[in-house]
């Protein structure tokens, strides 16, 4: 019988073997359990950057051991997650990830994820970062490079997430009725939100100048940007824009939705043009958002129509 030719997934840059690659190529097994991530993710409509985090984070737990995931003991599991969480809050989605990717490859292959004793993830919930206007204009103002600029544009004017910049297409752009259709997004849901004068004029002077073949916006290589690519960009944009507050690709979209919500855009509305599934997922902007300025009534007066 011919030995199957194993795949190495997640291709990067030339000299560069990612971790998950490493799992495949020094720990027995992992190959098969990447391939079976994929399939299912890819079948049950999860996102891409789903399997990304889960198997990132299972490789890193298997290299620790170099064993398999599902084949440790719940002491080691235990043992592994403490010493990820004593490195501080910014290991939070290291360690939050290492939890849905374990629970994840145990619903895979049918197992209970208990035997792990895994902890719950739920922990206090904190309000999103938001920028001003003016530290806004200041992250475009940074931006040197016309795609830069429009990746911030983008992720700000019109609420995208990070995975949805990355596979953005030219075909999903209508310049002339200044649409932007998101096709599948998170939750494999599509949507379609405005773009505005301002990012029409941008694209179109980009698409003359570039002329992107696959993907709006591509590598060097022409293959789609990595997910650390797009968040280098508006990193280093905060960076010369001297803007003390963590600014992430998501930071962009809460500040597009806390954005319109003061400026009396219906929470409904907000809550489709973010794609949200819940709306108690939206109404936390409701939180951060300034309140709209109205003049104090008495609702007597308004109940007997008295001026």
């Amino acid at each position: 019988m011919q030995k199957q030719q194993t795949t190495r997934p997640l291709t990067a840059a030339k000299n560069y073997v990612t971790i998950v690659q490493q799992a495949c190529d020094k720990v027995k097994g992992f190959s098969e359990l990447y391939k079976e991530l994929e399939r299912s993710i890819n079948i049950n409509g999860k996102s891409k950057s789903a399997l990304t985090n889960y198997s990132r984070q299972l490789a890193h737990l298997a290299l620790h051991y170099n064993r398999m995931p599902l084949d440790l003991d719940a002491d080691q599991v235990m043992d592994y997650l403490h010493l990820v969480k004593s490195r501080g809050t910014e290991s939070a989605s290291f360690f939050n990830f290492t939890i849905h990717g374990m629970r994840y490859a145990c619903k895979m292959r049918g197992l209970e994820y208990t035997q792990f004793s895994l902890p719950g993830l739920k922990g206090p919930r904190k309000l999103p970062v938001v920028l001003n206007g003016s530290e806004v204009k200041a992250l475009l103002k940074a931006c040197t490079l016309l795609k830069h600029r429009l990746i911030i544009g983008l992720c700000y004017g019109c609420g995208l997430r990070c995975s949805e910049v990355q596979y953005l297409k030219p075909s999903h752009i209508d310049l002339e009725r200044e649409m932007l259709h998101v096709h599948q997004g998170k939750g494999s849901k599509d949507r379609c939100v405005p773009l505005g004068k301002l990012l029409c004029r941008g694209i179109r002077q980009y698409l003359i100048e570039e002329v992107p073949s696959k993907y709006l916006f591509e590598n060097k290589a022409g293959d789609v940007m990595t997910r650390a690519g797009v968040l280098w960009i508006v990193k280093q944009a905060a960076k010369k824009a001297r803007i003390i507050k963590n600014v992430h690709t998501h930071t962009l979209r809460h500040s597009y939705a806390t954005h319109l919500l003061e400026q009396g855009i219906n929470i409904l509305v907000i809550k489709e043009l973010l794609g949200h599934k819940q709306i108690e997922t939206t109404m936390t902007y409701l939180h951060v958002a300034r309140p709209m300025p109205c003049n104090v009534f008495s609702p007597l007066d308004t109940l007997y129509g008295i001026d």
